[in-house]
């Protein structure tokens, strides 16, 4: 038996980068899964796919998580075609780069809306609805411990998400349910290359350890061992999986 045989979990943001490497992973170890997705039912479907190829149940849902009905609703589907929530990988999130001096209201509200209040909401839902010896991992980055041009908004949303992560570890506590935060260095996605140029790309590389940047498997593997029975013993910690980027 796959050790996570009989396990519901919800990846959100999970029709493709990091967020579909996790489902297909937890697929591979024998979890139902829930394809979270804002605007690609197609690619989210794809993702689905694979993972009833390996002989698990898995549904797709979209959501925009910046609406607390929508998280709401997330979950009560999951229930309802699932029956119940092990498992939530908070995955979904955006991020812009902008200079202080340009960051708008909206840019701001938007960034802190995705990022925070749809990680704190989905947590509040997980408190209700999940299963005890439950596993929440929720998704910082390792920019928090960089000083990087433009990217105060979006540093400062994982900041919150590291706190919340930090904040909550005792209310799941006596249901022992553990919750924890990864947070990636630069990870080889079509959504992190955009925009960067060569030259950019190698100096990130340059920055680690291992002279490469991450895949989505490294991370995956990483959220691998935190939804296990083995990782009991951790709980309110943010893990920078990054390969030595900080």
């Amino acid at each position: 038996m796959k050790k996570l045989t009989g396990k519901v979990a919800i990846v959100t943001g999970s029709s493709r980068g990091i967020g579909r490497a996790i489902a297909e992973q937890l697929a591979e170890l024998g979890a139902d899964v829930v394809i979270n997705y804002a605007s690609s039912p197609d690619k989210a479907e794809q993702v689905a796919d694979i993972a009833r190829q390996k002989g698990v149940r898995a549904i797709t849902v979209q959501a925009d998580l910046a609406r607390k009905e929508d998280v709401e609703r997330l979950f009560s589907e999951t229930i309802s075609q699932l029956g119940k929530v092990d498992i939530l990988i908070n995955n979904a999130g955006i991020m812009k780069t902008t200079p202080l001096a340009d960051v708008t209201e909206e840019e701001f509200d938007q960034q802190f809306a995705i990022n925070v209040k749809g990680t704190f909401f989905a947590c509040q839902q997980a408190l209700e609805h999940m299963e005890n010896q439950g596993r929440i991992v929720n998704f910082s980055t390792s920019v928090t411990g960089q000083m990087f041009p433009g990217y105060s908004v979006y540093a400062g949303t994982k900041g919150a998400v590291e706190q919340i992560t930090r904040q909550l570890a005792k209310e799941f506590g006596s249901r022992q349910i553990t919750i924890n935060a990864v947070a990636p260095g630069p990870v080889n996605t079509e959504l992190f290359s955009v925009g960067k140029t060569e030259q950019q790309l190698e100096g990130m590389r340059k920055m680690n350890a291992f002279g490469r940047l991450g895949e989505p498997e490294d991370i995956a593997n990483v959220i691998s061992f935190l939804v296990s029975e083995e990782s009991q013993w951790v709980t309110g910690q943010t893990l920078r999986a990054n390969g030595g980027f900080i």
